[in-house]
């Protein structure tokens, strides 16, 4: 894990891998070596040392017309005036939702494994990521702005799925051997897509929230934000952060809590069960802080697979950052990329870094690494501020991940699953095969 610190005098200067080369096979080749050969992982949360504007996703930045003609908030540095207004507009947002989550999340989870199990139990199987899917756009929507799902004749998850599709496609991965990734690069990652493609579906999902009574309008225009300005930058939110987050992140916790086995899945149905049924039954915000493995199984999920992959900053200055065994030249201007899944396997901070162990955050030495951790875009142990770029939903999205589990080892014992490719961006594919229901309380 790379980091600014006084020893960059006392370790040996390596080249940072990629160029700019040609202006066409050169960004391929870059990308090849800096995503499937060379990866590293500078610090990039030191924002007086490099700049956020338009670096959400590396140097490519969507079209301004996937949002109304606006640039928002995400692709904003926090020296900016508005982006500070902003954020703190989703602070009070996330603050405003906090007594409902619990109530509103398990109406949808309990909805999802009802069609969990009854496509078990008619087919034999059950596609997770289909029904998760569906079922994180049509929560984010209810607990955000109270849109019922037949406000968009139930057709909201398909509409945020196509306009991320096609507004994301330029950077996406379909899951090609590495051979062939030169086609992919070639056929999807040279032209971006127009957004009149998708124009339609991202209007109905903006009249939604527009004429929602949520009260986040008001607060905007307190902060001196147009209605307008406001409603675009929460459909981003919504959907590019909030949605694409949960649905990586939910793929990944049945992922990996499959694979965690059936003793894992013991231990978890014991802690739950045995915490609620001491709390009258009854789960609340102050019951699940009493699980501590699942809150460690939560952390350890994200750490073996982060939402995020990708992370981006551009240098304000010459500056020279140090790893554990190397120092680099940075030149002004130049674009710093970090991958997520190295640094979060950093064999010198995680003990058998590359296994994945539901009790590895648990304690006080347990909890020590969460300041290594970079998952939501900053350290875990760092509260999000309009100052910072962490993830001003980083609490709300780690409850309903506790949550989903919580909900899922009340009702049943344990799960098989079948566990398909990673693609960048979308997360695994999941597809359940068994489940035993709960056979004690």
């Amino acid at each position: 894990m790379a980091l600014f610190d006084d020893r960059s005098s006392e370790l040996p200067f390596k080249e940072i891998p990629g160029d700019l080369g040609l202006p066409v096979l050169g960004p391929i080749s870059d990308r090849y070596h800096y995503n499937y050969l060379e990866v590293s992982f500078p610090i990039l949360f030191d924002h007086s040392k490099v700049w956020k504007k338009d670096a959400l996703i590396g140097n490519y930045a969507p079209s301004t017309s996937f949002t109304g003609g606006y640039k928002v908030s995400a692709y904003l540095d926090p020296s900016d005036e508005k982006h500070g207004k902003l954020k703190s507009l989703y602070l009070n947002l996330f603050t405003s939702i906090h007594h409902k989550l619990i109530p509103v999340s398990q109406t949808f989870f309990g909805a999802l494994f009802d069609n969990l199990e009854s496509d078990v139990a008619a087919k034999g199987k059950a596609s997770f990521n289909t029904y998760s899917d569906d079922m994180a756009v049509n929560l984010l929507l209810r607990v955000f702005f109270d849109i019922d799902p037949a406000k968009l004749r139930n057709k909201g998850p398909a509409m945020m799925n196509r306009w991320l599709g096609v507004q994301f496609l330029p950077i996406a991965t379909v899951g090609l051997p590495k051979w062939l990734s030169w086609v992919e690069d070639t056929l999807l990652h040279t032209f971006p897509c127009p957004s009149f493609l998708v124009k339609s579906d991202y209007q109905k999902i903006y009249d939604a929230i527009y004429t929602s009574s949520t009260p986040v309008f008001d607060e905007a225009k307190k902060l001196g934000l147009s209605k307008e300005e406001t409603c675009h930058n929460l459909v981003f939110m919504s959907g590019a952060n909030a949605y694409a987050g949960c649905r990586v992140h939910f793929r990944a916790l049945m992922k990996w809590i499959h694979i965690g086995g059936e003793n894992l899945h013991k231990d978890l149905a014991d802690e739950i069960r045995g915490v609620v049924k001491s709390e009258g039954g009854v789960v609340t915000l102050a019951t699940v802080e009493k699980m501590p493995l699942t809150k460690s199984v939560v952390y350890e999920v994200l750490r073996m697979e982060p939402p995020a992959e990708n992370q981006y900053a551009t240098a304000k200055e010459d500056m020279v950052i140090s790893s554990h065994d190397a120092s680099f030249q940075v030149k002004k201007g130049e674009v710093l990329f970090g991958y997520q899944p190295l640094a979060a396997r950093d064999p010198k901070i995680f003990e058998n870094p590359d296994e994945f162990i539901g009790t590895r955050f648990m304690g006080e030495e347990g909890e020590k690494l969460l300041r290594y951790c970079y998952w939501f875009n900053e350290r875990q142990t760092v509260d999000p501020t309009p100052d910072n770029k962490q993830c001003p939903g980083k609490d709300t999205a780690l409850l309903l991940a506790r949550l989903m589990v919580v909900e899922f080892f009340l009702r049943y014992d344990t799960f098989t699953a079948e566990i398909g490719k990673f693609v960048t961006l979308i997360g695994s594919t999941v597809t359940v095969k068994t489940l035993t229901k709960a056979t004690s309380d």
